[in-house]
């Protein structure tokens, strides 16, 4: 790989990690739903990556659903409450999934510097020939 192909796999990277991102985010954003014990409940999604087709970079691969099953909650206040006052809730673990966004937010970083450091070496390249 050259110096000239850094920002095409640079990129590559942001896409996949920005989709991570958005995982995370929704997954946190859902902690807190209640379904009801017949009904399923949210499913986590997690990104799963792979070498892009060509070679160069990384793309999705695909999205892992986490369990329909939850966990069920006594909370008989809940309008969505069974007979026996249970509600099911999503099996997320939020500190999980903040180191999760943590890891995806530098690793997104990361990319994007990379994208800077090669721009620095294009216009250092072209300023050779003046």
């Amino acid at each position: 790989m050259s110096t000239f192909n850094a920002i095409g796999t640079a990129s590559t990277g942001v896409t996949v990690y920005r989709k991570w991102l958005d995982a995370v985010s929704d997954n946190i954003a859902n902690i807190d739903n209640v379904s009801r014990t017949s009904e399923n409940a949210f499913q986590a999604r997690y990104i799963k990556a792979q070498e892009a087709a060509d070679g160069n970079g990384a793309e999705v691969g695909g999205v892992a659903l986490g369990s329909a099953e939850g966990i069920l909650t006594y909370d008989p206040q809940n309008p969505l409450a069974d007979n026996q006052g249970y509600v099911r809730r999503p099996d997320i673990d939020l500190g999980s999934q903040m180191a999760q966004m943590m890891m995806a937010q530098r690793a997104y970083q990361a990319n994007l510097a990379v994208v800077d450091r090669a721009k620095d070496s294009y216009a250092a390249a072209i300023n050779l020939g003046k």
